[in-house]
């Protein structure tokens, strides 16, 4: 009996039947919920041609939608560079044999774990702008966004990472130790490496919540998504639809992102699976060279015998 068995039991014809009546019911239950949604939309003006025609427009796009899709991406993508760079230097202090480093590095992580981002993307941003005598103000909203994000989840990649590690078979750090390397070259040549790859869908959810945090720069006013979509609504007057498209957005850009992702994971477990095979050469050689030996053997005991 296999694993997937003893965890799974195949259901019957009624427990088919029965997942199929609950699925209707719950898909009615479902577009009930988003009838009434529009119905109420529609009982508010929400769903008029006057509140989406905007949107078919070009100055909504070009002053509005476009340059916020790239203040998001761009505060994104600088954070997520510098969290993964932060959080595999946090890990490996974390892992280090040197107490005074990880006795630092576990301070620095458990205290920005437990503070909300928003607080300091708050705190950054009141500090930086009440010193603009050698800092710009222009630049401390994106400042703002950035550091809170990093600091934030550069600390839940580092528990990411070492998790993957701690999660390994030790027999992995037995064999590096093995051959010669140190303690630190076992964590960063082998170890980690495979921590990286067990954990990418971790990493991956990671990504996409820093992405998605973006949108709480709206409150230190830098101009992402949200902040846009809200100028665009209360210029047209249309706030809810605004919100709606915007909303879309994000959607579209998490999927889009969660969709790579999951390439490369597959591709990177094909490759490792490719890996793994014995080679047909190697296949054919074993054979030979155990018929080859067995002869030999009997060879020698004929030998043996005439003697």
């Amino acid at each position: 009996m296999s694993a997937q068995q003893v965890l799974f039991d195949k259901p019957g014809p009624k427990a088919i039947a029965r997942y199929r009546i609950l699925a209707v019911i719950g898909a009615l239950f479902i577009g009930a919920i988003l009838a009434w949604i529009l119905w109420r939309m529609e009982q508010r003006g929400q769903l008029t041609a006057a509140k989406w025609s905007p949107f078919l427009t070009a100055s909504a796009w070009t002053n509005y939608y476009l340059p916020a899709i790239w203040d998001t991406l761009r505060a994104a993508l600088t954070a997520i560079v510098i969290s993964v760079i932060l959080g595999l230097a946090l890990a490996m202090g974390r892992m280090s044999d040197i107490g005074l480093i990880k006795w630092a590095t576990t301070v620095f992580v458990e205290f920005f774990r437990a503070v909300p981002v928003l607080i300091m993307m708050i705190f950054t941003f009141y500090y930086l702008t009440s010193n603009a005598d050698w800092f710009p103000n222009a630049s401390a909203p994106f400042t703002g966004v950035v550091v809170g994000l990093v600091l934030y989840n550069s600390s839940v990649i580092c528990e990411v990472i070492r998790s993957g590690v701690s999660s390994l078979p030790k027999g992995q750090r037995e064999a590096g130790l093995s051959i010669g390397l140190s303690g630190p070259q076992t964590r960063r040549m082998i170890l980690v490496p495979q921590a990286l790859t067990s954990m990418l869908p971790s990493l991956v959810s990671q990504v996409i919540v820093i992405l998605k945090d973006t949108a709480l720069g709206y409150i230190i006013l830098y101009p992402e998504l949200l902040t846009r979509a809200r100028q665009l609504g209360s210029a047209e007057a249309n706030v809810l639809p605004a919100y709606l498209v915007a909303a879309a957005m994000f959607v579209l850009i998490n999927y889009t992102l969660s969709k790579v992702a999951e390439g490369v994971e597959n591709r990177q477990r094909r490759r490792n699976a490719n890996a793994a095979k014995p080679k047909k050469g190697d296949d054919a050689t074993e054979p030979a060279g155990a018929a080859g030996h067995a002869d030999r053997s009997m060879e020698f005991n004929k030998q043996t015998e005439a003697m």
